[in-house]
This record gives C-alpha cells, sequence and structure tokens, in this order.
C-alpha cells in the first residue's frame, strides 16, 4: 500500500483538517495518537488541544 501524502488545509471557521499519515506530538516530543484524518484547532478555544472540539462555534 503506497503512503497517501498528507493534506492540511485551514477551513474558513477556524480549524486546521489532516488528512493522511503525520506523526503529532507535544512539546516534549511525545507522540500523541489521532485517526487518519483530524482537526487541529485553530482558535486556543478547545478542551481538548491540539484537536478541535467545536468551542471556536461558541
Amino acid at each position: 500500500m503506497k503512503d497517501q501524502i498528507p493534506k492540511i488545509f485551514r477551513k474558513s471557521s477556524g480549524p486546521i483538517v489532516v488528512q493522511g499519515k503525520v506523526k503529532v506530538t507535544d512539546e516534549e516530543g511525545n507522540e500523541i495518537k489521532h485517526g487518519p484524518r483530524f482537526s487541529l484547532c485553530g482558535c486556543a478555544k478547545s478542551k481538548t488541544l491540539p484537536f478541535c472540539d467545536g468551542a471556536h462555534k461558541s
């Protein structure tokens, strides 16, 4: 199976959508588990940082 080239784009509402094989880590380099497509928070209001939880809508 061929690796998918990662796709990253920002939605106009704020979240940053990531799709494909990428490694996400915290500041210490510890890997943060995620699925094949996820949204990163672009507003820092999320309670599930670094992932978007929709808090930007309120």
